[in-house]
């Protein structure tokens, strides 16, 4: 008896499946627990009581959080300004220019968080800079420029250099042509790294623990010092709250890329 054939197309979603399955299910778990009455790892019982908890009585999360939001925010800006004049540099230069800019970006990409973490720690120690959020600012600026810029070159890649040309045979200057053509193009793509930029933040352990200081820590280092001590429902509780937040803010640079395409 001949054993039957499994097509490749059916093996192939089979596999998406369980990868997907392998991914989501401890996620699934985490905010169901969220909810359950008890410290137990077993479910006893629905309950807000963590929720409560974290909003009434965990201000040094909340207080870590906002660090992280600050740095976030202000690191993913800067980044983004960087990262599109830097794309802008490469799609206009030559050859040559962006093969070298292309290979010096690219570099970041492959060198472990914790080398570039002990690097800065040592840069930083020999001008004397004290540890504190601008220096987590600064260690975030840095390891999200390659993304930025790589997200808004690809968007830039997109158009023909025509268009830019036809603005410059229509008497635009530079400046003009930068203002009301490139970055309009662009603009997708902007948003697109700001986010990025500020998810890579946000979510950033490895390379914070190494630059943070004293009275200077973020989210991920708080929720890492927690679980030092046991898994706390709180955490699966602002885990979920991130979780949500996180969803919200795919959902709307969705559609917002969608609307402005």
């Amino acid at each position: 008896m001949e054993a039957k054939n499994v097509k490749p197309g059916n093996f192939a979603r089979l596999v998406l499946i369980l990868i997907l399955l392998f991914f989501y299910i401890p996620i699934f778990i985490l905010v169901i627990f969220s909810f359950n009455s008890s410290k137990s790892p077993e479910w006893t019982g629905f309950s807000l009581k963590w929720y409560y908890q974290l909003f009434t009585s965990s201000r040094h999360i909340w207080r870590t959080f906002f660090n992280s939001l600050i740095v976030g925010i202000s690191a993913s800006l800067i980044s983004s300004i960087i990262g599109t004049l830097g794309a802008i540099s490469m799609y206009l230069g030559s050859k040559k220019f962006k093969k070298i800019l292309w290979t010096t970006t690219y570099i970041p990409f492959v060198i472990p968080d914790i080398i570039i973490g002990v690097s800065l720690l040592v840069f930083f120690s020999a001008i004397k800079l004290q540890l504190s959020l601008f220096t987590i600012f600064l260690a975030h600026v840095t390891f999200s420029i390659p993304y930025t810029m790589m997200i808004i070159l690809t968007r830039l890649e997109d158009f023909d250099k025509s268009v830019i040309e036809a603005a410059y045979d229509l008497g635009a200057t530079s400046f003009v042509a930068l203002r009301k053509v490139i970055i309009p193009i662009a603009l997708p793509g902007i948003v697109a790294a700001f986010f990025m930029a500020f998810t890579l933040s946000i979510d950033d352990f490895v390379i914070t623990f190494f630059v943070a200081g004293p009275g200077s820590t973020t989210l991920p280092l708080q929720i890492f010092s927690m679980v030092r001590f046991g898994i706390s429902p709180v955490i699966n509780a602002i885990s979920t709250l991130l979780l949500v937040g996180t969803i919200f803010i795919s959902i709307f640079l969705r559609k917002y890329v969608r609307y402005i395409i």
